[in-house]
């Protein structure tokens, strides 16, 4: 028999009665209605409906993450998933160019009613930013300061709960450490990536000291960056350093992690590394433009305001400078380039090991 189902009307399902009544400008209550305001209003609710859709993806992706095992067809998922925050994160981008139609002047004709309310008190912004990684220990001083002092008892008791769970970072993190390290008995991966980076170092060096385009001061600053670049490879090796590199802020992955994700890099086209490939780089497009948001947020307040200050009491788009860089979170998948070396120089993996790592990592 056909299940027959209660018929559904455009309207009612959409709640378009509650939706396209929830625009209420402040401005009539002190004179003539701003126009711009209703502009100013549909952009930011936009934005948190789209918060809402990925703060929707990322709790299933942080479901499948906290799983000991992860099987192809759920990393094909999480790839999917992923991809549709960093087309969502598009979308996002494009629409400071709707807010960008209002002009510095036509903003000043409502701002002030707007006080004391911000940005700082999108509780879906930071709950996307808490769930990916930036938690309060990672954020600048005045955001240590401020982050909860803006905003409601039961916001503040809901995020404070929410940093006490394990963010998309710790969970990719404890994901690449698990990887299996690939030292058998007849395959040593490290022994042989050490002996590429140390043959493409010393034919950097050659290049250098051979160039005759470089003057002698030319010559010593182009060796003390090779110089940088072989510590960077050492500390690769080498625990001591690498947690040195850390606590500076130079890198945010464990050692063992950044070691794997590498090794996926190096080997991406490997039929057992493509969708752990994908994964990372995924997470690198989440971070870029969540970065390029922050940076696009950045011109367009100063734009606006200048150098006055925010409605939130920040220092308006200086304060968002500051978070630009220092609230990223995938940054060390981008940094990798620094540790490739020509695929030519790399050993083939050998069929156990590929078979092995088909099971999951």
């Amino acid at each position: 028999m056909k299940k027959t189902y209660d018929p559904v009307y455009y309207g009612d399902y959409l709640g378009l009665d509650r939706l396209l009544s929830a625009q209420q400008p402040v401005s009539p209550k002190y004179g003539p209605e701003a126009h711009e305001e209703m502009l100013f209003i549909i952009v930011h609710q936009a934005y948190e409906l789209w918060f809402k859709q990925i703060i929707h993806e990322l709790r299933s992706v942080l479901t499948i993450f906290k799983q000991t095992s992860i099987a192809d067809e759920q990393l094909m998922t999480l790839v999917h998933r992923l991809q549709r925050v960093v087309t969502i994160q598009n979308l996002l981008n494009q629409q400071i160019d709707v807010m960008e139609t209002m002009t510095a002047q036509e903003f000043l004709e409502f701002r002030d009613y707007l006080v004391p309310a911000s940005g700082f008190q999108s509780i879906q912004f930071k709950e996307i930013e808490i769930s990916l990684g930036v938690k309060r220990d990672k954020r600048i001083a005045f955001d240590q300061a401020s982050f909860y002092n803006r905003i409601n008892d039961d916001d503040r008791a809901y995020l404070a709960a929410l940093e006490e769970q394990p963010d998309l970072f710790s969970l990719v993190d404890a994901w690449l450490a698990r990887m299996p390290f690939l030292e058998q008995e007849d395959f040593s991966f490290w022994q042989h990536y050490q002996r590429a980076i140390e043959s493409q170092l010393e034919h950097d060096e050659g290049i250098v000291r051979g160039n005759p385009l470089l003057s002698a001061e030319e010559v010593e600053t182009e060796l003390k960056e090779l110089a940088s670049t072989r510590a960077n490879f050492a500390a690769l090796f080498d625990s001591e350093l690498y947690e040195e590199m850390r606590a500076a802020g130079r890198v945010r992955l464990s050692q063992r992690a950044l070691q794997a994700a590498l090794f996926i890099h190096l080997y991406r086209e490997e039929p057992a590394f493509n969708l752990p490939y994908q994964v990372l780089d995924s997470l690198a497009d989440i971070d870029e433009n969540l970065t390029i948001w922050r940076y696009r947020h950045v011109m367009m307040v100063q734009r606006m305001l200048g150098s006055k200050i925010g409605t939130g009491g920040s220092s308006g788009h200086e304060y968002l400078k500051k978070t630009t860089e220092k609230n990223r979170i995938f940054a060390d998948f981008m940094n990798l380039a620094t540790y490739l070396v020509p695929k030519s120089t790399l050993p083939n993996l050998p069929t156990n090991v590929r078979d092995k790592l088909r099971r999951g990592i």
